[in-house]
């Protein structure tokens, strides 16, 4: 006897018809009017500005040339001792940050930012095409923290430090026996606080706190009150992270500006860290 399920037939219920265009779409489809394929426009456009710079570097290296400084001597020391020069962007930071900030901290919070971005990027428009206005926070934050800060840092580090790393500028001759005396003063010093003391590292970092906490607080209520979507599409997880990474991008031409202008050297001292 046949099996009681082999001959029962299946039956299916349609739950719902929805209207509207498939999502799926057949693979020689025809590109609407505002598209175009990558092949060959995108790849020609490409291929030929690869060829361009291929041939500005040729002329470049035949044209100028890149002299070679003297074998090393380990009896003498360069001045100024210069990293080279895709790393000066960090010996400058030396110049306002301590070494665990300037060479373990903001590295580790650019590769973390990097890491980051495709998670914390919600954002659907400009995959595959180029768009300011649909991504201009994105775009304005890059060419800020890449373009400026890093590109600026390493074009003083080049062009403006020279012996005892101090500033020249191009115009000026180096002068191996200069001296500058620079005095340099902590926040709360300002203020007539000792900033080793236990109330100038509570006051400084006080300052550090109010910092990252009305810079994360003042974007939360602006978009709560407006009610931009980007808050509830982000989530708090993600815009904590945002916000985090903006501020710490921030910290940098800040410190920069403090130090150049009032000779601020620590906003936050302790005993085992100073900011």
């Amino acid at each position: 006897m046949a099996d009681k399920k082999d001959t029962e037939q299946k039956r299916y219920r349609a739950l719902a018809f929805v209207k509207g265009e498939s999502l799926a779409k057949e693979k020689d489809s025809h590109v609407s009017e505002d598209e175009i394929p990558t092949w060959p426009y995108l790849v020609r456009k490409e291929f030929l500005a690869a060829i361009i710079v291929t041939i500005i570097l040729l002329v470049w290296s035949i044209a100028l040339n890149a002299p070679l400084e003297d074998p090393s001597d380990p009896s003498v020391t360069p001045n100024p001792a210069k990293a080279p020069w895709y790393f000066l962007g960090l010996q400058e930071m030396l110049v306002y940050f301590d070494p665990w900030i300037a060479g373990v901290i903001f590295p580790s919070l650019i590769v973390m930012g990097l890491m980051a971005m495709p998670y914390v990027d919600i954002n659907p428009k400009g995959n595959g095409y180029y768009t300011f206005k649909e991504r201009w926070f994105a775009i304005l934050t890059f060419c800020f923290g890449f373009h400026i800060l890093w590109i600026l840092l390493i074009i003083v580090g080049v062009f403006m430090r020279g012996p005892g790393w101090l500033w020249f500028w191009p115009w000026q001759e180096w002068d191996a026996h200069r001296i500058v005396a620079d005095t340099n003063y902590d926040l709360t010093q300002f203020i007539g606080i000792d900033s080793k003391s236990l109330l100038g590292s509570v006051i400084g970092g006080g300052v550090i706190t109010v910092y990252f906490f009305l810079g994360m607080v003042i974007p939360f209520l602006f978009l709560k009150v407006t009610g931009n979507r980007t808050l509830e599409k982000l989530g708090i997880v993600r815009y904590s992270l945002v916000a985090f990474l903006f501020l710490s991008m921030m910290g940098l031409p800040i410190k920069v500006f403090l130090k150049l202008v009032f000779h601020l050297k620590y906003i936050w001292v302790t005993p085992w860290f100073n900011i």
